[in-house]
């Protein structure tokens, strides 16, 4: 009930001018910094009223927890846990959801792109490509470690990629803040991303709608109410 109050008490707030106005979030909440696990909750808005769009799901997140990514979101000024590459953290805040993705095409309304084998998305902090997905096959590769989009297993089979620390107009990723961080199937603790289970995630991607601009929205209990208020 706190919950559902905060988010319709965010509808009257101010927010940033380049966030948008959704209508559905995605909204992750753990028990602290630490925890390696949370829970997901969908909402969608009707009106002025926001209301629960299924049940609430078990997630995996980063095995060392959370901490604060780069999105829609401000930062807190005392913020003492930030991301970084390599630190086994799945990021905290406000984040678009860029597209959809997987193995083979799937019918849904949400953007998405089919992955091969080549298709690499790039977490070397010294590569021009950091935190991009590209085709390797068309670009001179000037990088030493990356992620597969495709391979052997499922992980990788339906997921969605967060928009966290992404090149954007005027700005460019933080080299070193962290990268390739993605909604996926998996059913232990990962390197920064947050997973569930396949029929999970494949529900979530027939919900999603591109014209309702939809947030993934994800922090500790303690800072999930004041994340929520920045949603427009």
């Amino acid at each position: 009930m706190k919950l559902f109050l905060i988010l319709c008490s965010a509808l009257f707030l101010s927010h940033a001018s380049d966030m948008p106005r959704s209508t559905q979030l995605l909204v992750v909440t753990t028990e602290n910094w630490s925890a390696p696990t949370g829970t997901l909750q969908r909402y969608e808005r009707s009106g002025q009223i926001w209301k629960k769009a299924g049940k609430a799901i078990e997630i995996n997140l980063g095995r060392n927890g959370l901490g604060w990514g780069i999105g829609l979101h401000q930062i807190p000024e005392d913020a003492k846990i930030l991301k970084k590459e390599g630190d086994g953290r799945s990021p905290a805040g406000i984040f678009r959801l860029r597209q959809a993705f997987g193995y083979a095409p799937y019918q849904i309304n949400y953007p998405y792109e089919v992955y091969k084998e080549t298709d690499h998305c790039v977490d070397d902090v010294h590569s021009v490509y950091y935190n991009k997905i590209v085709d390797s096959t068309k670009i001179q590769r000037d990088y030493k470690s990356h992620e597969r989009m495709k391979f052997p297993e499922d992980y990788y089979k339906y997921g969605i990629v967060v928009d966290h620390n992404h090149i954007t107009e005027g700005k460019t990723s933080q080299k070193g803040a962290g990268s390739c961080i993605f909604i996926h199937i998996k059913s232990i603790p990962t390197a920064g991303c947050t997973v569930m289970r396949e029929e999970e995630i494949k529900e979530i991607l027939l919900w999603l709608d591109p014209a309702a601009k939809p947030l993934l929205v994800q922090g500790t209990r303690q800072e999930i109410e004041s994340l929520l208020k920045q949603v427009p």
